[in-house]
């Protein structure tokens, strides 16, 4: 279902977050509505996954328009607590949806694209610092950047959570290349990292730059988006988007300055209970 509805769509139902959650824990600690024909025939028309305070609502594309989501939402509503679901594309249904099941809009996503047909401007490390690739074989690398990582997104609900599972869920992700998760160095450790990643030969992503709180104001962020940039050109990247909270304005500026842009369409929402 969730193949069909994203080649229907255009983007993707659910978030990578929920792939690797079902393709290593399954339902674990979940609950999942779905919506069937009568006699269970065929595959469900919809479903609803609920895991913890998230919650996850997919319609088949040839079921929708039939109250399918609504059926879904009102039982995966029923248990109370504090809920939130996103709403990939910020579409008016789900909107709507929302609205009516008392969940207002919180948050906003946005994503922003650039074309590597326009240069890049070169890349100028500061003194006494390093730009390498992650060594998968250094243990101290994947501990640094964990703390990093905590440390550079306290306030991230999402980012902010990963663990060391979680970490190595996503590095054995075929598209997990040690070379594309660069880290700045100097004498003290690792500053800050940014970990890039491909979604296809021509199409990678500025997945996440994480950079330490004493070290930032010296320009890494740019530093690394910009290392990170090159790296994926060099690699056959013909275009490269990024996500970024629509209220991060001094991360929107590195990226506005570094030429990408966004376009309304390209927005999720996230709705919270």
């Amino acid at each position: 279902m969730l193949d069909r509805s994203s080649r229907v769509d255009g983007h993707d139902a659910v978030d990578e977050a929920t792939h690797l959650r079902l393709r290593h824990q399954g339902l674990r600690d979940s609950s999942l509505w779905l919506v069937t024909d009568e006699d269970d025939a065929g595959e469900p028309h919809g479903f609803a996954l609920r895991h913890r305070e998230g919650l996850d609502l997919v319609v088949a594309p040839p079921a929708r328009g039939r109250g399918v989501a609504t059926a879904l939402t009102t039982a995966a509503l029923q248990a109370p607590g504090p809920l939130s679901a996103w709403s990939h594309g910020d579409h008016p249904a789900a909107r709507r949806l929302a609205s009516r099941h008392g969940l207002a809009a919180a948050r906003s996503l946005w994503v922003m694209r650039r074309s590597m047909s326009s240069p890049l401007p070169a890349l100028e490390v500061p003194a006494g610092v390093r730009v390498r690739g992650f060594d998968p074989d250094e243990p101290t690398d994947a501990e640094a950047v964990l703390r990093v990582n905590a440390a550079a997104f306290a306030h991230h609900p999402e980012q902010g959570a990963l663990d060391a599972p979680g970490l190595a869920e996503r590095m054995a992700e075929p598209w997990f290349d040690p070379a594309g998760l660069l880290l700045a160095v100097d004498d003290s450790g690792v500053l800050g990292f940014h970990w890039t990643k491909r979604h296809s030969p021509a199409l990678g992503e500025v997945y996440v730059v994480g950079i330490a709180p004493q070290a930032q104001g010296r320009g890494l962020g740019r530093v690394l988006t910009l290392a990170g940039l090159h790296h994926l050109v060099e690699g056959g990247s013909a275009d490269v988007l990024l996500y970024v909270e629509s209220e991060n304005a001094p991360a929107r500026a590195v990226y506005e300055r570094l030429g990408f842009t966004h376009a309304a369409a390209d927005t999720h929402v996230q709705y919270r209970r």
